[in-house]
């Protein structure tokens, strides 16, 4: 039997130095980059019965010119970077992969939590200009350190990673409110009291962003939505960048109506120097790695792969355009 061809376009991030595209090999002839720049799309494709590609775009144009193109595997949870319907309209399946790194990112959600309530990372570069080391006392404290014990959680998505993070709150004896459009507020799953949106705002000391990226979500972080927030809040971004005005949250941690911000991701990534929240007073930004443990990467290719598998054998799954 003819073994498929695929390319990848982008996997780098996925496999980095630890993991490799072998599962592929017993199945495919496979051609992998570490990066694809758009000019290079077409040469790259142009023998390719099936494309795999995290953040790579493919549009109508690229279908027109690549005929023999069937299937499209996305290495992400998210597929705006393709254009669905092209793809559709000429026969091609895209699928994705759900929840690969439901643990991952809500264990990064409490990293950034943890580290603001603790000073980590402040306190962790003091020791190493030795300051500690030049202190009268054995205890050496930058601030004041929060316990968040007790301390409310408001969650934006109620999805896989929200209710897991759900779940790491409630362990620390969090209050939890969570918002989803399709959530009744009053009602509960005994993790989380669902709340509708002003809610959240005006009520939680912390806010979590983990809903996706759409029109309605689009900079639900905006100056608007700030200043119904109590004074001094957290706003902790695991999700997509354009969830956030980022100006406007750039201000409101200037003014300190923002107490603090923990971000993985950015409007613009890699960010340009100007970003207004690079520099920020108390902003905590980590280079988008919530999703990039080992385990979660392992689970993504392994998934990837069995999509594949499965269309190829004329029973595809999670695929997004059906």
């Amino acid at each position: 039997m003819k073994k498929h061809k695929i390319a990848i376009l982008d996997g780098f991030t996925t496999v980095r130095d630890d993991l490799d595209w072998k599962i592929f090999e017993s199945a495919a002839e496979v051609k992998a980059y570490d990066r694809t720049p758009p000019e290079l799309v077409f040469e790259r494709c142009r023998d390719s019965d099936a494309v795999l590609t995290n953040k790579v775009v493919l549009n109508s144009a690229h279908f027109s010119e690549l005929p023999n193109l069937r299937y499209v595997g996305v290495l992400a949870t998210g597929y705006n970077n393709i254009d669905l319907d092209a793809a559709r309209a000429r026969g091609i399946d895209v699928t994705n992969i759900p929840a690969y790194s439901t643990d991952s990112v809500a264990q990064s959600v409490f990293a950034h939590i943890l580290n603001i309530a603790g000073m980590a990372e402040q306190h962790a570069e003091a020791v190493r200009r030795g300051q500690w080391t030049a202190s009268t006392d054995i205890c050496f404290c930058l601030g004041r350190l929060t316990e968040i014990s007790g301390l409310t959680l408001g969650i934006i998505g109620y999805g896989a990673i929200g209710r897991a993070a759900a779940k790491i709150a409630r362990a620390f004896n969090m209050g939890v409110l969570a918002f989803s459009p399709r959530l009744k507020p009053g009602d509960s799953d005994g993790t989380a009291m669902y709340a509708a949106l002003d809610e959240i705002f005006a009520s939680s000391d912390i806010i979590s962003l983990n809903c996706p990226l759409k029109e309605s979500t689009r900079e639900i972080i905006n100056s608007e939505n700030i200043s119904k927030m109590k004074d001094g809040v957290w706003i902790i971004n695991t999700g997509r960048g354009p969830l956030i005005d980022e100006s406007a949250l750039a201000d409101a941690l200037k003014s300190g109506k923002v107490g603090a911000a923990g971000l993985d991701v950015l409007s613009s990534e890699p960010p340009p120097s100007s970003n207004p929240l690079i520099g920020a007073p108390n902003c905590h930004i980590t280079p988008h790695i919530a999703w990039t443990t080992f385990a979660a990467r392992k689970r993504l290719i392994e998934t990837a792969f069995d999509n594949f598998a499965s269309w190829s054998e004329g029973r595809a799954k999670n695929v997004v355009n059906p």
